[in-house]
């Protein structure tokens, strides 16, 4: 594979914003076109892309040591200044390039998503892969588009093609000066660790406990992954009591069961309703009493920051997280009883079918009860993936909630908090100085380390811990994915894959990120009392752009 020519931003912007505007519309037609052929090509060469994986994964590693040519020319003076820094890591976020791709879910052995691919042409970036487009031969073709670097690359067998681990002293002159700056506040800390080997590098205050925020989320994707595995399924059930002809819709706790035309891979309440409809006619039934079972969870539905649109009541059945709107992320309006709005839209996808319902009303589905139809949640690894990438609130606590019942706890935000602690103690993690209300990060009284988040990073990399790999593969990558999509843009894209924190006073921002002699390292900075959120942000983003544009050995 050869890395094209790079060349100078300054030089294509104007074309690329041009470009950009032009070929948008037609990007996205051509998407919706093809996606179907290469949905059915992928399921065709799944076999043979997964024989010859194992074989070429040391390119992987020679990939990035290709783009070392270019990182050595950066000067590296003494006096550290940060611009050189977001150089050095701009090149390597274009330089680095994904390949290697096999069939183990929605990601490739390197970490990157093709959705990454197809964003990165649509944004028209210069540099690195060419990822279906025709490389800038004509006006209104999209220019080759940056890849993001390998999450793992550092692990296994790259571990002998890179450069010893930078310094601590090295890194307390390059990161000291960043993480002094006044627009984090009067309160930060910060830990950096090589997840090769487990040895911390940098730490500043890395055992005192501030508030997370969303970065909360990555120890509740560790927790359920472990008491979980990476293979469980949530199930949303049709269930026939024997005696009263009851139809009971039994929530299974997935907050991504959606009644949307295009289920896009989820499970589907009207494919739940299609299979419960043939059922109940194979038995001669054409009316039913409709009734729902939330009972899975117990507890306060409403989370202490009370009624708020980035947030469903936390129940175990609703549908689409409870929006009211067609969006799948991010804030929106909210209903106040999502398992009575899901039992109704069910009715009435019943009533397509021709069979007649009751009004819904609440019960419990008992033992006896002749399970008629389900529908399942993709692995619970798919849902780590899409609860990191967009900081999905819903399914953290749908997560947190499902790791207290496999720890035994009582299913609600308390039991949750427990749960999670548990696991994470099993794990053995540092937790002095933590302390966990909720799954999601939005309760201002949860309590994390530096420590412990990036420990969480490394114990997510360990090859001996499979079930957690998600954890990492679902980081926002910079520039690309996620809440990181329009951050970096003048750093290091595709170079830093990380979790972030926002609260009113608080920004944390902990994930990976390769560093320019090809190690991984996995960070976290945690700032309260900040003043002034997109200053902090900033302040954050170029801090992990010096980690990346370290060479620091």
């Amino acid at each position: 594979m050869v890395v094209p020519e790079l060349r100078p931003w300054r030089v294509v912007r104007p074309r690329v914003a041009r470009v950009a505007n032009a070929v948008r519309p037609r990007l996205a037609r051509a998407a919706d076109a093809v996606r179907p052929q290469l949905t059915r090509a992928a399921g065709a060469v799944r076999p043979q892309l997964q024989r010859t994986a194992a074989a070429v994964k040391p390119q992987v590693t020679r990939f990035a040591r290709a783009a070392k040519p270019q990182l050595a020319r950066l000067p590296r003076p003494k006096t550290v200044r940060t611009w050189q820094y977001t150089a050095g890591a701009a090149t390597a976020g274009l330089a680095l390039a994904a390949t290697v791709a096999t069939a183990a879910g929605p990601w490739d052995s390197s970490g990157q998503r093709t959705a990454e691919r197809d964003r990165a042409a649509a944004l028209e970036r210069t540099g690195g892969t060419d990822h279906g487009g025709d490389s800038g031969t004509t006006d209104a073709a999209p220019h080759p588009a940056p890849s993001a670097a390998s999450v793992l690359v550092g692990l296994g067998g790259g571990g002998n093609s890179v450069k010893s681990a930078p310094t601590g002293q090295a890194l307390s002159g390059v990161l000291g000066p960043l993480l002094g700056n006044s627009a984090l506040g009067a309160r930060h800390t910060a830990a950096v660790v090589d997840v090769a080997t487990g040895k911390r590098l940098y730490g500043a205050g890395a055992g005192a406990g501030l508030t997370p925020a969303s970065t909360t989320k990555i120890a509740t994707a560790v927790a359920a992954s472990s008491a979980l595995g990476a293979d469980h399924r949530l199930t949303t059930r049709a269930a026939l009591e024997p005696d009263t002809k009851e139809l009971v819709l039994v929530g299974g706790g997935d907050p991504t069961l959606t009644a949307r035309p295009d289920a896009d891979g989820w499970a589907s309440l009207r494919e739940l309703a299609a299979d419960t409809a043939a059922a109940l006619e194979k038995r001669g039934i054409r009316a039913v009493t409709l009734s729902y079972d939330k009972t899975l969870y117990a507890g306060p539905e409403i989370h202490p920051i009370g009624v708020n649109d980035n947030l469903a009541p936390v129940t175990a059945l609703m549908t689409d997280e409870g929006r009211t709107d067609d969006t799948a992320s991010g804030p929106a309006p909210r209903v106040s009883d999502p398992a009575t709005e899901a039992t109704r839209t069910f009715a009435k996808l019943l009533a397509a079918h021709g069979i007649k319902t009751t009004s819904p009303g609440p019960s419990k589905a008992t033992g006896r009860a002749d399970t008629l139809a389900e529908v399942s949640s993709p692995p619970l690894s798919a849902l780590v993936e899409r609860m990191l990438t967009n900081s999905d609130n819903d399914i953290a606590e749908a997560l947190a909630r499902q790791t207290a019942i496999a720890d035994r706890q009582r299913a609600d935000f308390e039991g949750g908090g427990k749960a999670i602690r548990a696991q994470l103690k099993k794990l053995r993690l540092p937790l002095s100085g933590a302390d966990f209300h909720d799954g999601s990060g939005l309760d201002r009284a949860d309590r994390l380390t530096a420590d412990l988040l990036t420990s969480l990073l490394v114990k997510a990399g360990d090859p001996a811990r499979p079930e957690l790999r998600a954890v990492l593969t679902g980081l926002p990558v910079a520039g690309f994915t996620g809440t990181l999509t329009s951050r970096y843009a003048d750093g290091a894209a595709g170079v830093v894959r990380a979790k972030t924190g926002t609260l009113t006073g608080v920004n944390t921002l902990a994930g990976t990120v390769v560093d320019q002699d090809g190690r991984l390292l996995a960070f976290a900075f945690l700032a309260s009392d900040t003043t002034d959120p997109g200053a902090a942000q900033s302040a954050l983003d170029r801090t992990a752009t010096a980690l990346a544009a370290c060479g620091c050995g």
